[in-house]
């Protein structure tokens, strides 16, 4: 057994008992049962993940990944392939959706160039590339099975140096032009979906770019035939290397018991990795926003994952993450500071 098949077998189930517990301090705040909503269902849901009734989430991060991808010489995107780079060292630079966000909530963001089509290292980015993009998963396999599993590994290291040094809520985000083709790709074979039905216009296509787009889907998954009841090979013949690492993170949260908040579509296929290689992995997500994308209610359905906000954002990088931090510690913060029947003169009438 390999490095990475020993962290999947390592999962476990959310803490039952410290669940109780944070359900029970809930119940006898002063408020009706259940009024706060997805607000209580975080706080059940952080107690079980870090197995005690009260938890600390106040040191966040975003772990970013960027890459490039083959398919983009199809003509999938209206953005020029070198946008990946120049965007990505924004990440470091500040200044971008994700690190402006991520300022105001009081997050870190770390980005790592995991296939970037660049042969320099960008200033203030964690190389960890694998490398220069995939192929082109129209011509053959996206990338090689041990690719894929590297990607995977990448995000399972991250997560554990950032737990290593105190961060205990992370979100994921990326940046790779053209990278809602090979999601839609990877949606559509794990979740059975007919590309057309779920193919959107990513950063811009007109109509006839997404016939194009959903052509170029059909004949990838027709060529490579992913096999559907193995995550690794689907990721592998369709999918991307920020992909492949936003599921190792995924897993990586599930491993080392923190939270992991996803963002926006890019996301979701990561997350329908994580879960088709261990169904363990969707207790310790959160869905932060519903993307604009068309597939998004369709793919967090599939999922059982309900989003906490509908902005209809669908710029990725982690910005939706990064925004639902807020919302997740709020409720953390009223968890702990509302008083219970006991400490006030109102009478318990649940």
């Amino acid at each position: 057994m390999n490095f990475f098949e020993e962290k999947l077998k390592a999962i476990q189930p959310l803490n039952k008992r410290t669940m109780k517990l944070a359900k029970e301090r809930l119940d006898i705040l002063i408020k009706p049962l259940e009024s706060l909503g997805k607000l209580e269902d975080i706080c059940i849901q952080m107690a079980g993940i870090y197995e005690d009734q009260y938890f600390d989430i106040s040191k966040k991060l975003i772990l970013a990944f960027g890459a490039d991808h083959g398919v983009y010489e199809e003509g999938v995107s209206p953005c020029k392939q070198e946008i990946t780079k120049l965007q990505f060292s924004n990440f470091a630079k500040g200044g971008n959706g994700v690190t402006s966000i991520a300022k105001f909530v009081g997050a870190d963001v770390w980005p790592i160039d995991v296939g970037i089509n660049c042969k320099e290292e960008l200033k203030g980015v964690i190389n960890r590339k694998i490398r220069m993009g995939t192929s082109n998963m129209k011509k053959g396999p996206a990338m090689t099975r041990e690719e894929a599993t590297k990607s995977l590994e990448v995000g399972i290291e991250q997560v554990k140096k950032a737990k290593d040094m105190g961060y205990n809520l992370i979100g994921i985000g990326e940046m790779g032009i053209c990278n809602t083709t090979p999601s839609t790709a990877i949606m559509s074979v794990l979740c059975d979906f007919e590309p057309k039905d779920i193919t959107g216009m990513g950063c811009g296509l007109d109509s006839e770019g997404i016939i194009r787009k959903t052509k170029v889907i059909e004949e990838a998954i027709e060529l490579n035939n992913p096999n559907k009841d193995d995550a690794i090979d689907v990721l592998a013949k369709v999918g991307g290397f920020e992909i492949g690492a936003m599921a190792g993170v995924i897993i990586g949260g599930a491993i080392y018991k923190l939270p992991i908040v996803l963002d926006g579509f890019i996301s979701y296929a990561a997350a329908l990795i994580a879960y088709n290689l261990n169904s363990l992995t969707k207790e310790y997500m959160i869905a932060s926003h519903l993307s604009a994308e068309p597939a998004s209610k369709s793919i967090l359905d599939k999922l059982n994952l309900s989003p906490l906000l509908s902005l209809d954002m669908k710029l990725g990088e982690g910005s939706g993450a990064a925004l639902a931090f807020n919302v997740i510690e709020a409720a953390n913060f009223t968890y702990k500071n509302m008083l219970t029947f006991d400490d006030s003169t109102m009478e318990n009438t649940h």
